[in-house]
Parts: C-alpha cells; sequence; structure tokens
C-alpha cells in the first residue's frame, strides 16, 4: 500500500497506482493534520465572520453571505452547478492519477476536509470505482473545477463512473528510469467502458454516498490535480519515448553506414549537458560490435548528415526539456493548491491563488515543443532510408520497385505526423480568457495544455515507429552484414511482431504494433540495460 502523506508521493508511485492498481492509504499523522484543519472550519462556519467558500458564495458571489442552515446545500450546489464539462472522458489511467493527487493534497492538511470524506475519496480509488470525467472543460484557474466537480460528484451518489471488475486485456507497463521500479508489470486494460449512475456505482462497491459539510465541496474541486495528472503521464511517456529514439537513431545510423566516432564521449564532455551526453553514451553503446559498422571504417567519407551526427544534441534537449518538467510536476504532486487554505497552528483561514495553472500550462507546453525536434530528426533519418540517393539501399526498401512501393508511404504518414506535431507546440499557456464575471480575470489553460501534451507524446512515438520499422527492414536488405549484438536482439523483437516486408502489405498494422513495443517500454528492455 501506498500512504499518502501530502509531501512525498513519487512519480513512480502515482504510475503504480494509475496503472497497476496499487492500494493507497493515509499515512500516520496526515489524519491527525486533517482533523486540526477541520475544527477550525467548523469553528469559522458558525460565527458571523465571511469566510470565502464556507459561509459565502463562490466566484463573483463571494460577497453573499450564506445562512446557517444552507451551508451543506451550498457544497452540493457547487458540485453540480460546476459539472459542466465536456468532450470524451479522461482514460481511466488519468482518473486514478487525478483521485490519488486530490487525495495527496488533501492529506497536506490546509484543505479544512473531513478525514471521513477524504478516506471516502481513498476508498472510491481503492475499490476501482472510476468516475467519468470529460476531458473539456477547465481554463486551469481557480483550478480544474469542472473534471474535479464531475469527480467528486459520484461521492455524493451522484454523477456517472465505471467499476474495473479486473477482467481485461494486460498489457505490460513499467516504472520510470533512475528509480527503484525498472520492472515490467501488468496493467489491466478494461475491454470497454460501461458508465453506471454514481449511486448505482457506489451500491456495486458497497459504498455508501458522502454528505458534504461546510467547505468540503469546495476542498474537493480547488486544484490543479486533473491537469497535473495528464502532464504526468505524458511525462512518462516522452520518457520512455526518449529512450526508445536513441534506439531508432542507431538502428538508421547503422542501417544508412554511418560513422560510430560522432558518439564518442570526449565530443560529448567538452559539452557536458546531461540529457546529450546520456544520449550519445546511449547510441555508442548500441552501436558497438556492429558489422556493418566495421565494413566501412575506412570507406573515407569525412562527415555525416545531421539527422545522424547530430542526434545526440538534439535528442539530449529534449531530455534537458523533460528533466525540467518533472521537476515542476513532483513540486505541484506534492503542492497544496486549495482556496482558501486553512492554517491549523494559527486558526487562521486565507485566500490565496494556489490553484492558477501557470507552472503546470508552461511545463506541458515545453514537453510538447520539445518532442518536435525529437519527431523530426526522425523522419529526416526515416526520409533517408527510403531515399535511394542518400541510403545506397533499393528505393522504399523494397526490391522490386515499380511494381511495389515498399515504405513510400510510411515515409509519407511520419511527414504528416510530423507536421501535425508543429501545430501542437504551439503554446497553450499564453492564452487567457477572462471568467466568471472577471473575478477571474487571468486563467491558465493548463488542462488545453497537458491534453495537448498527450497529444504529442502519441504522435511523436508513431514518428519514432515508422523510423524503427524503415531502420529494421534497412538492415535485413544489408545482410549478409550484421548488426550490433544489441542492436540485432531489437531486430529481433520487431520482427517478432512484424515480419520483414517482401510483398507490399499494409503498413499501418506495422506501425501500430511497433509503437506498442515503445510504449510498453519492451525495445528498450531488448537492449539489456544499454539504454538509460
Amino acid at each position: 500500500m501506498i500512504l499518502l502523506d501530502g509531501s512525498s508521493l513519487t512519480i513512480d508511485q502515482l504510475l503504480a497506482i494509475a496503472d497497476r492498481g496499487e492500494p493507497i492509504g493515509l499515512a500516520p499523522g496526515a489524519a491527525a493534520r486533517v482533523r486540526a484543519a477541520r475544527a477550525i472550519v467548523d469553528r469559522k462556519a458558525h460565527g458571523d465572520e465571511p469566510v470565502y467558500g464556507i459561509n459565502t458564495g463562490f466566484g463573483s458571489f463571494a460577497e453573499v453571505k450564506i445562512a446557517p442552515d444552507a451551508l451543506d446545500a451550498l457544497q452540493i450546489n457547487l458540485l453540480r452547478s460546476h459539472a459542466a464539462g465536456l468532450g470524451r472522458p479522461l482514460p481511466v489511467r488519468a482518473v486514478r492519477a487525478t483521485m490519488t493527487l486530490r487525495a495527496n493534497v488533501l492529506a497536506k492538511g490546509f484543505s479544512g476536509i473531513r478525514v471521513e470524506t477524504l478516506e471516502a475519496l481513498i476508498a472510491l480509488l481503492n475499490q476501482r470505482v472510476h468516475p467519468r470525467v470529460p476531458s473539456r472543460g477547465s481554463v486551469g484557474a481557480s483550478g480544474d473545477l469542472a473534471p474535479l466537480a464531475h469527480l467528486a460528484l459520484v461521492l455524493i451518489g451522484e454523477g456517472e463512473a465505471s467499476i474495473d471488475d479486473d477482467h481485461g486485456d494486460q498489457r505490460r507497463t513499467r516504472g520510470t528510469r533512475g528509480t527503484n521500479d525498472d520492472s515490467l508489470r501488468v496493467q489491466r486494460v478494461p475491454r470497454s467502458t460501461s458508465w453506471v449512475s454514481g449511486a448505482e456505482a457506489l451500491k456495486r462497491a458497497g459504498l455508501t454516498p458522502v454528505a458534504l459539510g461546510p467547505k468540503e465541496g469546495l476542498a474537493l474541486i480547488n486544484g490543479t490535480q486533473p491537469s497535473t495528472a495528464v502532464l504526468a503521464l505524458a511525462l512518462a511517456g516522452a520518457e520512455t519515448l526518449a529512450r526508445a529514439a536513441d534506439v531508432a537513431a542507431a538502428l538508421s545510423i547503422d542501417a544508412l553506414r554511418g560513422s560510430i566516432h560522432p558518439f564518442e564521449s570526449r565530443i560529448h564532455d567538452a559539452r557536458p549537458f546531461g540529457g546529450q551526453v546520456a544520449s550519445a553514451a546511449n547510441i555508442e553503446r548500441l552501436l558497438r560490435g556492429s558489422g556493418i559498422n566495421a565494413s566501412h571504417e575506412h570507406c573515407g567519407k569525412v562527415q555525416d548528415a545531421y539527422s545522424l551526427r547530430c542526434a545526440p544534441q538534439v535528442h539530449g534537449a529534449t531530455r534537458e526539456a523533460l528533466s525540467f518538467v518533472r521537476g515542476i510536476v513532483q513540486i505541484e504532486a506534492n503542492a497544496a493548491t486549495d482556496n482558501p487554505m486553512v492554517f491549523a497552528d494559527t486558526g487562521d483561514i486565507v485566500s490565496g491563488g494556489n490553484f492558477h495553472g501557470a507552472p503546470i500550462a508552461m511545463a506541458a507546453d515545453l514537453l510538447a515543443a520539445s518532442l518536435v525536434p525529437l519527431a523530426t530528426i526522425s523522419e529526416r533519418r526515416t526520409d533517408r532510408l527510403v531515399d535511394p540517393a542518400l541510403s545506397g539501399l533499393p528505393a522504399f526498401l523494397t526490391r522490386e520497385g515499380g511494381l511495389r512501393s515498399g515504405l513510400m508511404l510510411a515515409q509519407v504518414t511520419a511527414a504528416a505526423v510530423a507536421s501535425e506535431m508543429k501545430g501542437l507546440a504551439h503554446p497553450a499557456g499564453v492564452d487567457t480568457i477572462p471568467t466568471s464575471a472577471n473575478k477571474e480575470d487571468h486563467v491558465s489553460m493548463s488542462m488545453t495544455a497537458a491534453l495537448k501534451a498527450e497529444r504529442a507524446v502519441s504522435r511523436a512515438r508513431e514518428v519514432v515507429a515508422i523510423e524503427i520499422l524503415c531502420a529494421c527492414q534497412a538492415i535485413d536488405l544489408l545482410a549478409p552484414l550484421t548488426t550490433s549484438p544489441a542492436l540485432a536482439t531489437v531486430h529481433a523483437l520487431v520482427r517478432s511482431r512484424v515480419p520483414t516486408l517482401d510483398a507490399d502489405r499494409a503498413p499501418a498494422p506495422d506501425i501500430i504494433a511497433i509503437t506498442t513495443l515503445i510504449e510498453t517500454g519492451e525495445l528498450e528492455d531488448a537492449c539489456g540495460g544499454l539504454v538509460k
């Protein structure tokens, strides 16, 4: 069980909960902090002093005093009125990550929620009751109000939810590198989603609806957890992709008979960006021992094209950006994003703006933009592989060009997807549209940015998969020359899912199969620990 204390949740633990169903609970000491803050809320709720969100209205209604006998109804009305989301629901893993992050924030003890309500949220997650949370409707200020309202409605027996009965397809997933959880584990992937009412979902799970008290509705929806959850999952996917991109580059460099020398450590130690050094070391280790490389060691060619010899510089820059994003996500996962905040040590309840999603919006925009060079340089290597004037290989990697088109359209698809990514690189966080009668006159668009980052990861993964498809085909065409032992293992893994292209066939299923190898981490695992 992963215990939440509001301060030490890691991204790897978040992935374990989101993807592998690890149960959660409250850490020792968290309940005491929550109760201390709640005592202050109870005292203020029935006092004469107006306190935002406790005995007043919300947003532009902040000056409206609420009668004591209507305080509970105020919180229920808040959830109902704010559940205005639209669009496709967030995937179950994103909902689970959101629920975890919100529970972790509540465990910090600044929210004024009751322990019983927090424990009800934790029970919802542990019983695998997953609220239906529309993905659109948040501007990322006052937090992600609409998504969190849809989530919270299920706690009071309203809204919609699905129940994971643990019968589904199995998918292998991993923790992130540089941690104690590099092993692949099984994720249950539901075959379909069947929505039921919140009341029915609670009944099936053996849970009862929560009766909200003062401030509890506000405590459940005031924060950046949906956009942070989407970004955290996108980040994990991007970090896996960055390692796979090094594998793809090494395959292409060998298939294009490029030089191993641009990846020597002394070059990169002289410009010591950590991401660049790591990427160069990966490529050099993967190429070591290649028979293809040895065959042209003294060919007289002075320099390779930039898409080959500058791969570490480009891939490394992406890694640097992802490192920055990781730092932002790690802080936000353990940050109090409530308003107002309850300070139990002094008895104060203070309004502020920690719910503003600007840090998440900027980090998500950076993630999306940083993946574009990773994709465009990959597409350039793919283009070189299919162009006989640049590769010295049969045109479009087929021996019967003309009658057969080979992988001609695979490169076209890579170009189309890479072009789409350039649009995704346009930042969402530079926009702001005032809301709530100008009470919220500057908003972050963090949810829009996070959703865009999620799309960018998926698109970049497809571009890199196409490069791997073409590079493996090129290595086949270079036989009897052989690649390195490490790359031969990768090649064999790809061939276990995607046969060599002899006669023309639809490349789409092959691209999807390789995309899955990247997403699950199986591709980098085939390298035997050589990719860091």
